[in-house]
């Protein structure tokens, strides 16, 4: 049986240590001094490997418990495994990384007060916990032997915030050019959810004409959402482009419905203004540049609309400018720099509509060709929609890496690994290479972030 063990509001200097061998498996909850709860599994079999998990995005006022493993499933193979398994909540709900990261940090203090150092630490993580993951990564090498992050926010957060704005930008010029409908600067979480409603009513309206569906598409183009992005969705032929549009459109309103607008207000409250901006942006170009141009043309052309006619305006629309001063505040606690002490493996599903798989061409740009990445891809729809076996194959990989000096990250390496950990599963590991990220940003490059 597992021991229960409640620790409330304990503070790190008070924990006394014990051995690191216990005689039964240990399940610890409590409290840190920021107020962020913390979870800790340790087997009594505890092979010297503790994982730190970061969990993903928890909007504001939405329930913040604790977590040390990707899914239940995960946790009970890796605890049968001889793994610890360590996590917070972070102190706070929203773009929470200057909590996140602390309170990551104080949770692995803890743990090690209490169990002692770890052969092995490893940081993982998935979604936004992908971004805490890689900033524990970057900005705490000393604490980490490696990392894993799983369909991550590795583009950062000024490059996450421009390209959330870019397709809302565009159905707003395209589709309600005389709607006062505010797309940054919101006053309160209400502003932002009346923009909101007000937008996604003009996207509906437009859904119900060729016109209006080939104008959503190239909205859906320049945030590069793939045309089967959920695992509940038929998916379409290569060519059906009418299939594939009525799949974006899905995933457009639910980026209306949050990340475009509530999501944003958040982190704009946070940052003390917008961080992201339209000024300079040719979005001809970028048009160009995205895999679905192809689509896009093809609905312009059965519509009978010009296509160069709505990038024009686009291109002459009134521009939306950054805060400086928010900037740099999402530039000095959620932007990365690419620089890595030790190995880090990325993986992402190629159908992401939320993080688009092209995140981590943001962040190869930002590496440059350093060995310690690797990066996978499993081909399939949706945010993180990964199996046990795929995850568990890339912490293995991950581990082989540091054992060995050299990954073994190809696709057939990993699905042999995913079939060993789920053998009724198919993993779905391919080779794979995303195209650009639609506006990168990174520490490396900061002329790319030049704005008014």
């Amino acid at each position: 049986m597992r021991t229960r063990i409640a620790l409330l509001a304990v503070s790190l200097c008070a924990v006394t240590a014990l051995p690191a061998q216990a005689a039964t498996d240990t399940h610890i909850e409590g409290r840190l001094p920021s107020g962020a709860t913390y979870l800790m599994d340790v087997p009594a079999d505890w092979n010297g490997t503790v994982l730190l998990h970061s969990h993903g995005y928890r909007a504001s006022g939405r329930p913040n418990p604790a977590e040390n493993a990707p899914s239940s499933e995960s946790r009970a193979e890796l605890l049968a495994d001889g793994y610890a398994l360590i996590g917070s909540s972070y102190a706070t709900t929203g773009w929470a990384v200057t909590d996140a990261v602390p309170d990551q940090l104080a949770t692995l203090d803890l743990f090690t007060s209490r169990f002692g150092t770890a052969r092995r630490t490893l940081a993982w993580g998935t979604s936004y916990g992908g971004l805490v993951t890689t900033t524990l990564a970057e900005r705490h090498a000393d604490r980490f032997d490696g990392s894993l992050s799983m369909c991550g926010l590795v583009q950062g957060g000024i490059a996450n915030w421009n390209s959330t704005l870019d397709p809302v930008f565009a159905l707003r010029t395209l589709l309600a050019p005389g709607a006062d409908i505010p797309l940054t600067g919101f006053a309160d979480q209400a502003a932002a959810q009346t923009a909101a409603r007000a937008l996604t009513a003009e996207v509906a309206a437009a859904q119900r004409t060729p016109e209006g569906r080939a104008r959503i598409a190239l909205s859906a183009a320049l945030h590069n959402i793939p045309g089967h992005n959920d695992p509940t969705q038929p998916k379409p032929a290569p060519t059906d482009w009418d299939a594939q549009q009525a799949n974006q459109y899905a995933a457009v309103t639910g980026l209306l419905q949050l990340p475009a607008f509530s999501w944003r207000q958040e982190a704009e409250r946070r940052a003390g203004g917008n961080p992201s901006w339209t000024t300079g942006v040719d979005y001809t170009a970028m048009l160009r540049r995205s895999p679905l141009y192809k689509e896009v043309t093809e609905l312009y052309r059965k519509a009978g609309a010009s296509l160069r006619a709505d990038l024009a305006a686009l291109n002459r629309a009134p521009r939306i400018s950054a805060d400086p001063a928010a900037v740099r505040w999402m530039r000095d606690t959620s932007v990365l720099t690419g620089r890595l002490t030790d190995p880090q493996l990325n993986i992402h599903t190629t159908g992401d509509a939320l993080i688009p798989v092209q995140a981590e061409s943001a962040y190869r740009r930002a590496t440059g060709p350093d060995r310690r990445l690797a990066q996978a891809y499993v081909d399939g729809p949706g945010h993180c929609t990964f199996t046990t076996g795929e995850m568990l194959a890339a912490l293995h990989t991950l581990e082989h890496r540091l054992a060995t000096g050299r990954w073994d990250a190809s696709p057939g390496a990993l699905n042999a690994r995913a079939r060993q950990e789920e053998p009724a599963a198919q993993p779905r590991y391919v080779a794979y290479r995303p195209t650009p990220y639609p506006r990168p940003y990174d520490l490396g490059r900061p002329g790319d972030g030049r704005h008014p």
